[in-house]
């Protein structure tokens, strides 16, 4: 039996401790939840004002550009009055603040529909198309990285990390023009068609979203699965994997049943980054494909200035990436074997 260590005694005349810092150690795994939880949400807090601030000072005007040159200046300022652009900068943004906490984005100027059922309906196609290359993207990527750990510095390692780098190196507009040329164009697929529509069902959607999804998943597979290889090699050089090489664990079970749960953290966080990536870098993708997602009802409203349509849609990416982020923190956390089993 061992002998535990008594607790050092505070200092003489120290004050005590506060609150806080009793909770942190004594709930440490629930208090650092709720930090990232607090965290997360002044972060979105923020980045309404960014938001907001941001589309506010770009040159140009809606009422100016929705009229037309001709307009005269009695018109103009009858639409700016129309929309509220007329009132003060505060408290226009307090009142868009205030009616997103009742799930109201405002009122699209150009189209005259809500935004929040524009962007419920949008919001699903983005998903959808996400959420498709996630599925193959992640447990791909993980694989291909735990094959390259196991091949390490051989030839599949080698081909791995070229194939990778090649694909990294290309851009979403690039990559996804290249796949049009080719199936589309060139060599037609009647399973691949340019474009997605609203009206198709869930079945047609899947197998004309194949061309969009093979281009994220290409994107981002290759960052993750770097990655990955990079966790469990660092951990692989930890002394208590070279003990379980000494006692004469096969390499794939020392990696797959030691080294990969250890690296969890590290990995969580790159695939929580990339499915953030896959949420917001959707704009270029569904642009090239006239995807009708939330990207292609962000740009389309960026070229009238509808703002409320912009300012809701950059919320949503904002939230979303932020809520990833913290969801990742979080699952990093819950791994953590030091704040689960505290001494």
């Amino acid at each position: 039996m061992t002998e535990t260590q008594p607790t050092p005694a505070a200092p003489v005349g120290a004050p005590p401790p506060g609150p806080i810092v009793v909770l942190r150690a004594r709930f440490p795994m629930a208090s650092r939840i709720c930090e990232r939880i607090i965290l997360g949400i002044g972060l979105l807090l923020a980045s309404s004002i960014l938001i907001f601030a941001g589309i506010e000072i770009l040159p140009g005007d809606f009422a100016e550009t929705y009229l037309g040159q001709a307009a005269t200046p009695q018109a103009i300022a009858n639409l700016r009055a129309e929309f509220g652009l007329d009132q003060p900068l505060m408290s226009r943004y307090f009142d868009w603040l205030v009616g997103i906490l009742h799930g109201d984005f405002g009122t699209s100027w150009a189209s005259g529909q809500s935004v929040s059922g524009q962007i419920a309906d949008r919001l699903g196609n983005s998903l959808l198309l996400a959420g498709a290359a996630a599925v193959i993207a992640v447990p791909l990527a993980v694989g291909l990285g735990l094959l390259a750990v196991l091949y390490r510095d051989r030839l599949v390692d080698r081909l791995i990390n070229l194939v990778s780098l090649s694909a990294v190196s290309l851009p979403e507009f690039f990559v996804a023009y290249l796949l049009i040329m080719v199936f589309v164009v060139q060599h037609p697929v009647a399973a691949f068609p340019a474009t997605v529509y609203d009206s198709m069902g869930l079945w047609e959607k899947l197998q004309t979203i194949i061309l969009p999804v093979a281009t994220l998943v290409l994107v981002v597979i290759a960052h993750m699965m770097r990655m990955t290889r990079a966790a469990i090699i660092n951990v692989m050089a930890s002394a208590y994997m070279e003990t379980a090489e000494l006692k004469g664990i096969g390499a794939m079970r020392a990696i797959v049943k030691h080294a990969a749960p250890n690296a969890l953290a590290p990995i969580i966080n790159v695939v929580a980054l990339n499915l953030a990536y896959l949420i917001v870098g959707v704009v270029v993708v569904e642009v090239v494909f006239v995807y009708p997602g939330m990207g292609q009802y962000m740009v389309d409203a960026v070229t009238v200035r509808d703002l409320p349509v912009v300012q809701g849609c950059g919320l949503v990416f904002a939230a979303i990436y932020i809520l990833l982020n913290m969801t990742a923190d979080i699952l990093s956390i819950l791994v953590n074997p030091r704040l689960r089993h505290p001494r």
